[in-house]
């Protein structure tokens, strides 16, 4: 969280409109990165949601976009909704916008979705993400930082370009208030209440207090391409007086039961098909995979890794090729991106659960010492290799992560079986019903009443009115 002064007498100004704002074009060197990159950033974070509510989310894009002074919008931007369990919006210069599936879920309305495409627009219109690579460059890593910054953010293949700029730089203050500003300006141009912009931006809020009480508990971690929006309460009141300013605070587009009807049976938290964190405890029920990370480790899931971090090292499980011998080369050239001559001793040779299985450690110096690379490997079926690698302390090895490469094991089909979904409910209050009551059927083992109230935006002394609608999280049925 960054902490600043805030200069309430400029967000005292009136908004100037969007017109007044010079037509951009975009640089055809971006436009032709973002296409490259899209389909595997796509595929890395966790898949691009398609049908109806995709199309909703793209509609609203491009209302708000309509207004962005870029120069044919229709053409030079695109709205995509990602089947991600990290609540986060993000947008690449080339005009490629992302929301996760996630971040709709703590939303209201669509003037608050408006507002979300909006502000990344902003950023796009505003070229901040260049200004972000000359920040970049005047303060360079070391070459093995950069190789595990970009390994252990789930960067792979085409997508290292893109995602390393995610990954290892946020967005200033100031960018942040700019481009609030403009997706206000966009929103209102469109008909939006301004007023969403605040309170997207106050569910935000309280989803990030409420997720620091359950981090320790749900030994979930934020990934690092999420952190890229310094969040505050000044943005929240910043935007509120933004909006209250222009004198049409209250009015405008809202469309809340349209947007309650559209995230209505989406999916919350994990999606079965890419696993699920539960605790200290990554389930996989579709490939039948379980293991536990050790105690004050935190995971953070992709569609191609689970992330696992903690005091003393971090790691990554990962499938690799359907060799021991091939898949721990192959984990140790995914590490060091080829840049790095290792000495890999000979792996050793062990017995997991039943499964053959293979490690081996090798040291790398770096400007701050030895660091121990570690990989260890399953061989799950004659076709498929399955391994950790584990970057810790030197002469720490795989010794902080003993319990977890212990831990791996195959589950059962009635144990596979067992695994639902959570998702996205929307109930009307009937009389009688009591915020207890509802917060009852969450699909949670603790913390019930908490999540409700901050899933709805609701005081812990609220008092419901009959025919209200609420979104309440239920275990429901998977995909087929």
């Amino acid at each position: 969280m960054r902490h600043g002064a805030l200069l309430f007498a400029a967000a005292a100004i009136a908004l100037a409109p969007a017109a007044a704002q010079p037509v951009r074009s975009l640089d055809p060197r971006d436009i032709a990165e973002a296409q490259r990159d899209h389909a595997a950033l796509v595929q890395e974070l966790g898949g691009a949601e398609t049908g109806p509510r995709a199309a909703y989310v793209e509609s609203v894009g491009r209302k708000v976009g309509a207004f962005s002074r870029i120069a044919a919008p229709g053409q030079a931007l695109h709205y995509t909704t990602l089947n991600s369990a990290v609540e986060n919006a993000f947008s690449v210069p080339g005009g490629y916008v992302y929301v996760t599936r996630q971040l709709l879920t703590i939303m209201d309305d669509e003037s608050e979705l408006a507002f979300a495409l909006g502000h990344e627009t902003g950023h796009i219109a505003a070229n901040h993400a260049h200004a972000r690579e000359q920040y970049a460059n005047r303060n360079p890593l070391g070459v093995f930082g950069q190789i595990l910054g970009a390994v252990f953010g789930g960067a792979i293949g085409n997508v290292l370009s893109a995602r390393a700029a995610l990954d290892t730089l946020s967005f200033s203050r100031d960018q942040e208030y700019q481009a609030d500003t403009l997706g206000l300006s966009y929103m209102m141009s469109a008909g939006y209440d301004p007023q969403g912009a605040a309170n997207l931006l106050g569910s935000l809020s309280r989803s990030t207090a409420l997720e620091a009480r359950l981090q320790g508990r749900r030994n979930r971690q934020t990934p690092e391409w999420a952190s890229t929006h310094p969040l505050s309460e000044n943005r929240m009141q910043r935007a509120l007086a933004e909006a209250r300013a222009t004198g049409r605070n209250g009015t405008g587009i809202r469309n809340r039961d349209e947007f309650l009807r559209e995230i209505d049976g989406m999916y919350v938290d994990d999606d079965p098909q890419q696993g699920v964190i539960d605790g200290p405890m990554f389930t996989h029920p579709d490939l039948r995979v379980q293991f536990q990370v050790p105690v004050g480790y935190l995971m953070a899931n992709g569609s191609r890794a689970v992330t696992i971090s903690g005091a003393a090292g971090k790691a990554q499980f990962r499938q690799g090729p359907p060799n021991l011998d091939q898949a721990i080369l192959y984990a140790f050239r995914e590490l060091t991106e080829g840049q790095i001559q290792l000495q890999i001793p000979q792996p050793q040779r062990t017995t997991v659960n039943g499964m053959p299985a293979a490690f081996t450690t090798a040291h790398v110096t770096t400007q701050s010492g030895v660091t121990d690379a570690s990989v260890f490997a399953y061989q799950w079926d004659s076709n498929r290799v399955y391994y950790f690698v584990m970057l810790t302390p030197g002469g720490y090895g795989i010794q902080p992560f003993a319990t977890m490469v212990n831990s791996l094991r195959r589950i059962t089909p009635q144990e596979a079986a067992a695994i639902s979904p959570r998702v996205m409910r929307i109930v009307t209050v009937a009389p009688g019903d009591t915020v207890q009551s509802l917060a009852g059927r969450m699909a949670y083992r603790d913390y019930k009443v908490d999540r409700f109230l901050s899933l709805n935006g609701l005081p812990p002394n609220a008092r419901l009115v009959p025919g209200q609608k609420l979104k309440l999280v239920i275990y429901g049925q998977r995909r087929a």
